[in-house]
């Protein structure tokens, strides 16, 4: 895909996620909408996946470490063609296979089962061994909040990671500066989170999360490195395009109403039109 294309598709991605959270009337639309770009790259031009085939074995494997930004992911499966658009309606309904968190056993492209936060990357981190102990070729992507940083296993994870030397691994953090209580800085700051992934020996990338560009420099360079583990710092903009959603801690787990829903579509059609016609 182009860079057109791409942005053309992270905006499809956003609508898929605000209406999903809104047919549910609950979920986690801020840090899905942020992280919309990231999930595009790397599931329509980064990795080796197949949407008939979510099993192969010479996969590459995605672990969402932030398992509430499910929507983001979901909506990214969809329109990658692993399953329905028309079901992103079903999130978080009695009966759905699309769960508030991802669950590996009922849906299609989903690698590992997550939600509790600081878990995932150890997950991610255990995959990249086995490919490593087995001489596989696929590499492993995992996507953290920042929030989700202030865990100590993250920090467990990240120290394993760089002792066993694993380039095959990359640590994306979706740096949107809000969590549920506010901003990382007033709740318990990460920061440098560049400086501390350095530390633990990682060959760090700082990108602006939203700049395909930027992020098409990043995988490659990650690829190119050997002997070390990449971490991609990626800053965003919770809530990303929908205009009353942006940097607002308070929709790090709401659903917007039917007024709201109707507001954040035309926002994000408006952005639609501004894209076909560059």
């Amino acid at each position: 895909m182009n860079k057109s294309e791409l942005m053309k598709t992270a905006n499809e991605i956003r609508k898929g996620i605000v209406t999903a959270v809104h047919s549910a009337k609950s979920g986690h639309p801020g840090g899905s909408l942020s992280a919309a770009d990231i999930y595009t790259y790397l599931f329509f031009e980064e990795m080796n996946i197949d949407p008939k085939d979510p099993k192969k074995a010479d996969r590459d494997r995605f672990v969402l470490s932030k398992g509430h930004t499910a929507p983001g992911y979901y909506s990214t499966l969809a329109n990658r063609g692993f399953f329905p658009v028309e079901d992103l309606t079903t999130l978080r309904k009695v009966g759905s296979y699309l769960q508030g968190h991802p669950d590996m056993k009922h849906i299609p492209g989903v690698d590992m089962s997550s939600g509790s936060l600081g878990q995932g990357i150890s997950a991610a981190v255990g995959m990249a061994i086995s490919a490593k102990l087995s001489g596989d070729s696929y590499r492993v992507y995992t996507l953290l909040g920042d929030g989700e940083i202030q865990e100590g296993q993250v920090w467990e994870a990240a120290m394993l990671a760089a002792h066993r030397k694993l380039d095959n691994l990359v640590v994306i953090v979706d740096n949107n500066n809000l969590q549920i209580d506010g901003a990382i800085t007033d709740v318990n700051s990460p920061y440098p989170i560049d400086k501390k992934f350095e530390a633990f020996n990682f060959h760090v990338i700082n990108i602006d999360g939203h700049n395909f560009d930027e992020i098409d420099a990043a995988f490659k360079e990650a690829r190119e490195t050997k002997g070390q583990p990449t971490a991609i710092i990626a800053k965003t903009i919770k809530g990303k395009d929908v205009s009353f959603m942006e940097n607002q801690a308070s929709w790090h787990g709401a659903a917007p109403n039917d007024e709201q829903y109707a507001v954040a579509m035309a926002d994000l059609e408006k952005v639609g039109e501004a894209l076909c016609q560059k």
